[in-house]
């Protein structure tokens, strides 16, 4: 076995289950095991013996970040918590609070009257992942697919006026709209359109790149954050693209091109600075090797090699 595997395999739980699927090939009966793991151990563990009495996790729903209640199940979700759990269903069952926006959304926000794009994106994903039995999800997609832009993507800041799709907004949409397609059939037509139409978007700026000018669109961009929050950048797009099994697309090759230039003599990739804010305990250190960067740029690697 490779050294970069079995160091992979030496670290959590979260870690370690899917470098057994994604990277060795193993079968459930092997990975799941490891899996369930997640919630009774390591990284997992320590985030659910966190959150509060109410469902809550930071005393709120959005903030503080990056304790809140969105953000931890945000991480939980990509550490691959069962879906089942029913520590993280009490948290989405919280969601509805305040009910729905007159346009037809989740605003969590008092000092704003419009449903935020990037915040019901991430209704959609963390209410499928998790299996709510809430039928109100259908309605909190249609308000995500009605904002969708004519250029393919989505920004939050439509409702201030953008003409321009953002690829941090449509990244939080196509991960809630992944997250949907594989709990639900509903409207799957309309679903396959709005996904396509994302992906032409991202595939467009080649994931990083203005349209128009081919300049790098924000260098932070073309490092390698985790947990990315709500930032999107190149490692988070190509592992998108890989978790649905896309077409490799030519339009890939320059941020494939950036996450295989990270990569140390070691055989592993570092992980760059942290977004500011507050977090219930680090699980790596900026600048050394990161199992997290290093497990998901392997599986975009083997991806896209095929």
């Amino acid at each position: 076995m490779q050294p970069v595997i079995e160091w992979l395999l030496h670290g959590d739980p979260a870690i370690r289950w899917q470098v057994q699927r994604d990277l060795l090939g193993a079968k459930p009966e092997v990975y799941e095991p490891e899996r369930a793991r997640v919630a009774s151990s390591g990284w997992g563990k320590r985030l659910l013996a966190r959150q509060d009495a109410d469902g809550h996790w930071g005393g709120g729903i959005y903030s503080p970040k990056w304790i809140s209640t969105t953000y931890t199940l945000l991480l939980l979700r990509d550490m691959g918590l069962a879906h089942n759990n029913s520590q993280a269903q009490l948290a989405c069952a919280t969601f509805f609070y305040r009910g729905f926006e007159h346009d037809g959304g989740i605003n969590w926000f008092r000092s704003r009257h419009d449903s935020e794009t990037c915040v019901n994106g991430m209704i959609v994903s963390l209410l499928s992942y998790f299996h709510s039995p809430d039928a109100r999800l259908h309605d909190v997609v249609g308000f995500l697919l009605g904002e969708q832009m004519p250029d393919g993507g989505w920004n939050c800041e439509r409702v201030r006026g953008a003409r321009h799709g953002s690829l941090h907004t449509t990244i939080l949409a196509l991960e809630g709209l992944r997250e949907y397609a594989a709990r639900t059939d509903h409207e799957p037509a309309l679903l396959s359109q709005a996904v396509e139409r994302g992906q032409e978007f991202l595939l467009r700026h080649r994931l990083y790149k203005s349209h128009r000018t081919g300049r790098v669109i924000d260098s932070e961009m073309t490092r390698l954050h985790f947990p990315p929050r709500w930032h999107f950048d190149i490692l988070r797009g190509l592992d998108y693209f890989q978790s649905v099994g896309a077409a490799r697309d030519v339009r890939m090759r320059d941020a494939v091109n950036q996450v295989e230039s990270r990569q140390t003599e070691d055989g592993r990739w570092p992980l760059n600075k942290s977004w500011t804010g507050r977090v219930f305990f680090e699980m790596e250190r900026s600048g050394i090797p990161s199992r997290w960067n290093t497990m998901r740029a392997l599986r975009v690697l083997k991806w896209w090699r095929v």
